[in-house]
């Protein structure tokens, strides 16, 4: 607690084009190596760069969905430093005039400020298991397209760096500005930590951990890095300034190289690259084409009546929301939450599975919106709904008729509730004794007992009902 843990993230969205930034090689995953390298990819002399326009309206898209300020006129300046995977011997990316500034990400009632987001080409890979004594260089990845977003050092600890980056993450895709998909490095992240005293207003010294690829490892990277900076400052050392690679299998950060400052890299304007300028109504025609941004529909959905876990579990992807609204248009207020429930739960495991093809069809949620209606009527009790999804899913027909051909109407009528009650009370004593002794918990014995007795077709608020009103008497 005598520690406070502060942590600003760098994120790289690639962004979802057919071609890449500055030419027009393929962007697709998986190729073989450099079969997706292009004169202009790989810099041989005399070719130009042509800016790609689609990842342009990108970064517009992701500008207007955080607020932020959309430069007019940006500058593509080139960050000279070596890499084997980087053939020009320099990257194009911006630096003093990025196309965002600004902007912010609203996480758990906490506003985390953006610094800037501004357009890059990715650098190739180099593939260190290919081979046993020599490094390969893939360029496939050379001149993808990337939207660098930067926060400012507004996280305190790992897990609310994560909570972040989760909701990033669902920003870029909801937007359809990325895929997002970590394993092939679409959404990769930076994460610069320091340390300082509780209640200290400086910061601290700050190492960046690079290329963090899993929530998991972020949160792991982030609190070893922490626990070894504090460990080296209790010790009286002191911490260097320098970028860092994390370990997962031995859960450890390990020095990369000293960090670099920005005169480093020697910025200046690529004399290749016009300034890219963007007219106003560029900007409102993307703005007039934006879908309604995540935090909107979760307070829509919030202000229905659903809970909190109920909202975010809803606004957790883009097709989810889809289904979710298909499913409610239509239903009474009251069924909107048993709705959400059912999609939280038996539904979502089947998305999970094997995606959202089944569950925005044309059918499915209309029959979830009918299966919430037939648990309100008391013609289906909550559990047997929860058995009718599998059975939906597989398209065995529709509620009515899965209902009716598995038998699952609930018992409703009061004469045969009435007998089921009183051979529950008959049969078991001991509870009947219990509940008349004061002992609440009785009561639900009984009730199980009733259901069980039903096979679990009983309607459960008349078994209490007419269970009370028999003990009591």
């Amino acid at each position: 607690m005598a520690w406070e843990i502060v942590v600003g993230i760098e994120t790289h969205a690639q962004l979802r084009t057919q071609a890449k930034m500055f030419s027009g090689a393929a962007t697709a995953f998986g190729a073989p190596p450099n079969t997706q390298a292009s004169a202009v990819d790989i810099a041989l002399p005399g070719t130009l760069p042509v800016a790609n326009r689609a990842a342009v309206e990108h970064a517009i898209r992701f500008g207007l969905a955080v607020n932020g300020k959309i430069n007019p006129r940006s500058i593509f300046a080139r960050k000279n430093y070596f890499y084997p995977d980087l053939p020009k011997g320099y990257q194009i990316s911006q630096y003093e005039s990025p196309i965002v500034q600004g902007g912010e990400v609203r996480i758990e009632g906490k506003t985390i400020r953006l610094t800037r987001a501004h357009l890059e080409e990715d650098a190739g890979k180099s593939l260190h298991d290919a081979f046993s004594d020599k490094t390969g260089i893939d360029l496939n990845r050379a001149g993808t397209p990337l939207l660098e977003i930067v926060s400012e050092p507004d996280l305190r600890g790992a897990k609310e760096a994560v909570t972040y980056a989760r909701a990033l993450h669902t920003l870029v895709v909801w937007i359809g500005v990325c895929d997002g998909n970590m394993q092939e490095g679409s959404f990769r992240c930076d994460a610069n930590v320091s340390v300082r005293k509780s209640g200290d207003r400086k910061l601290g010294t700050r190492c960046e951990i690079k290329n963090l690829n899993s929530f998991r490892f972020m949160e792991q990277a982030i609190e070893y890095e922490a626990r070894r900076q504090i460990g080296i400052l209790e010790d009286g050392g002191s911490i260097e300034q320098e970028t860092r690679l994390y370990d997962p299998e031995r859960n450890e950060t390990r020095s990369m190289r000293t960090k670099e400052d920005a005169h480093d890299y020697r910025y200046f304007p690529d004399p290749d690259l016009l300034p890219l300028v963007i007219a106003e109504k560029e900007i409102e025609k993307i703005r007039a084409e934006m879908p309604e941004l995540p935090s909107a529909k979760r307070q829509a959905y919030l202000k229905a009546g659903l809970t909190e876990a109920q909202a975010d579990l809803l606004t957790s992807s883009r097709e989810m929301a889809r289904l979710a609204d298909a499913a409610f248009k239509g239903a009474p207020a009251a069924d909107l939450p048993r709705i959400a429930n059912l999609i939280a739960g038996p539904v979502a495991a089947h998305i999970n599975a094997e995606g959202f093809e089944r569950a925005l069809s044309e059918a499915f949620p209309g029959e979830l919106r009918k299966l919430a209606a037939t648990v309100s009527s008391g013609e289906l009790s909550a559990s047997a709904a929860v058995t009718v999804i599998p059975f939906l899913w597989k398209g065995e027909g529709s509620v009515g008729e899965i209902v009716d051909r598995r038998d699952l109407r609930q018992i409703s009528d009061a004469s045969a509730l009435e007998k089921l009650v009183s051979d529950a009370i008959a049969k078991n004593p001991k509870q009947v004794a219990d509940y008349r002794a004061g002992k609440e918990k009785a009561l639900q014995s009984l009730v199980g007992q009733v259901m069980k007795a039903s096979q679990g077709k009983a309607n459960p608020a008349q078994v209490n009902e007419i269970l009370r009103r028999k003990l009591k008497a």
